[in-house]
């Protein structure tokens, strides 16, 4: 899978170790990751509801035995 990129072999040591930080347990190490993206932003009134929107997302990815992943993508 295209996850293993950033969690297998011993170089990536460090990326695990990150990624059990934020509260990766070992056995979902083993699932897919799948990236959330979101352009959630407090100064932009229109953009409030985008964090509902992403969690509404990241429960519906759990069902699917995927880990999901939240990065809020900034635009200027």
């Amino acid at each position: 899978m295209k996850s293993d990129a950033v969690k297998k072999g011993i170089e990536r040591a460090p990326h695990r170790s990150l990624l059990h930080a934020v509260g990766v347990t070992s056995a979902e190490m083993d699932k897919p990751f799948v990236g959330i993206v979101n352009s959630f932003s407090e100064i932009i009134p229109g953009h409030i509801n985008l964090r509902d929107i992403a969690e509404a997302v990241k429960a519906g990815v759990f069902p699917l035995r995927l880990i999901p992943l939240l990065c809020v993508m900034v635009l200027l």
